[in-house]
């Protein structure tokens, strides 16, 4: 179920730049933010990604410099 925030002593131009850009969009101010606040919500940490990449990284064999030219230049054949 949805919830209500509110965030007290926003700066005005900080406001109007937000509403500025909301407008842009086509958005009303409250659709802008919420889009942003998922936006925000659902991107990854810097240490969530790296940890991603690093698990990713340790599931793929390890190749040389050579192995993967190799197989580049037999992908352009």
């Amino acid at each position: 179920m949805p919830v209500n925030i509110t965030i007290r002593n926003i700066p005005d131009e900080v406001r109007d730049e937000l509403a500025a850009r909301a407008a842009r969009s086509g958005r009303s101010l409250q659709e802008f933010l919420s889009a942003e606040f998922v936006r925000i919500a659902s991107t990854p940490t810097p240490a969530k990604a790296a940890a991603r990449a690093r698990l990713a990284a340790s599931s793929n064999p390890a190749l040389t410099a050579d192995e993967i030219v190799a197989a580049v230049n037999e992908g352009r054949r």
